[in-house]
């Protein structure tokens, strides 16, 4: 039985981009050679990556506008750390929204001082705040735009006179955002792109070489861009995944065709948590995330029936993070409905039969 997979990461990638991939590893475009035996210098992988980079700058709607896309390794773990070490100078402003929100402000303060603006721990993070002020003497404000442990989504981003950047790690190309309003947006490739390895950094170029401090080469945004994303040896296998993957993506309409689909996704999910008197949803309602919906059971002492159950349906994947318990049903870009129909449908035999 094929698997409804709704892990919350690495997840799942759209089955022709799981073939293109796999035919690449034993022949790359009839070339007798396997992708990942190929130099990454070759005019074979050259354009692998450019191609890779001008779809993402397109499908977020920053070709031409002064932004560059860039293909690195360290996931957003290793952001955390290179966004404060190429902007921050004196002090920067963090909306703390989640446990990687959290990670990236004990990166940062090697680097200056951070104004925590707002926090939701006092929720253990199960909503998003709002009404905050964002200072015009930060450097730089960081958010985290969808919190995959808790189930929470920016839904309007602060209006700001610094520059932004945004951790967008687990709904990057779900949705129609205006993309511009940040100037430097990161998302580790393993939720909506593509398998464990890269990470997508979009910087405006203008915001760079303002820091007194000397970078290290390999951290250094300047030196990445004008090495192409290639100044060390990139993970070959995951850029090209990742490159067919926004292929897929803007064959189904971009951006706004996937938005649509996402939409149906979790107006299906949410309605069957909201609906059925056995579950309860974990994140505000006004703040859920179209990504990652949260919920627990009412009643605990069913959790091992509606566990077999789950088994049984083939639906993989769906456990809450320690944090939070109970459940979680990761709806990523290449999740299709059906597979959020059968669970649906598996909580509703559930209430039947309690």
């Amino acid at each position: 039985m094929k698997k409804h997979n709704f892990s919350a990461g690495p997840s799942i990638l759209p089955q022709e981009v799981l073939l293109k991939s796999s035919e690449a590893i034993m022949d790359y475009n009839n070339t007798g050679l396997s992708l990942i035996e190929i130099s990454h210098r070759s005019k074979e992988f050259v354009e692998i990556m450019e191609n890779a980079k001008s779809l993402a700058l397109d499908l977020l709607g920053l070709k031409d506008k002064g932004y560059q896309a860039l293909f690195l390794q360290g996931g957003a773990s290793g952001q955390f750390l290179m966004t404060a070490m190429n902007l921050l100078e004196k002090k920067a402003g963090f909306l703390n929204t989640g446990a990687w929100s959290t990670k990236a402000i004990k990166e940062a303060k090697l680097f200056g001082d951070i104004q925590e603006v707002a926090s939701s721990a006092d929720a253990n993070f199960n909503y998003i705040p709002k009404g905050y002020e964002v200072a015009s003497d930060l450097d730089y404000f960081h958010c985290t735009s969808n919190n995959t442990i808790f189930g929470t989504q920016i839904k309007s981003f602060p209006k700001t006179s610094v520059p932004m950047v945004c951790d967008m790690s687990s709904d990057i190309f779900s949705r129609v955002i205006d993309y511009s309003q940040f100037d430097i947006l990161y998302a580790g490739a393993q939720k909506n792109m593509g398998p464990a390895g890269t990470t997508l950094v979009v910087v405006k170029e203008d915001i760079l070489g303002k820091v007194s401090r000397q970078i290290p080469s390999l951290l250094d945004y300047k030196k990445q861009i004008a090495a192409g994303s290639m100044f060390n040896t990139p993970p070959v296998f995951a850029v090209y995944t990742s490159m067919l993957t926004l292929e897929w993506l803007k064959s189904k309409g971009g951006v706004a065709g996937i938005e649509e689909e996402n939409e149906k996704k979790a107006t299906l999910m949410y309605s069957e948590i909201d609906l059925n008197p056995l579950f309860t949803g974990f994140a505000a309602k006004e703040d859920r995330s179209n990504m990652n919906a949260t919920f627990n059971l009412a009643d605990d002492s069913l959790k091992d029936t509606f566990d077999s159950m789950l088994k049984e349906a083939g639906i993989s994947a769906v456990n809450g993070h320690r944090s939070v318990g109970g459940y979680r049903a990761s709806m990523y870009n290449a999740l299709p409905l059906d597979s959020v129909k059968a669970l649906v449908e598996v909580m509703s035999e559930l209430e039947a039969k309690a």
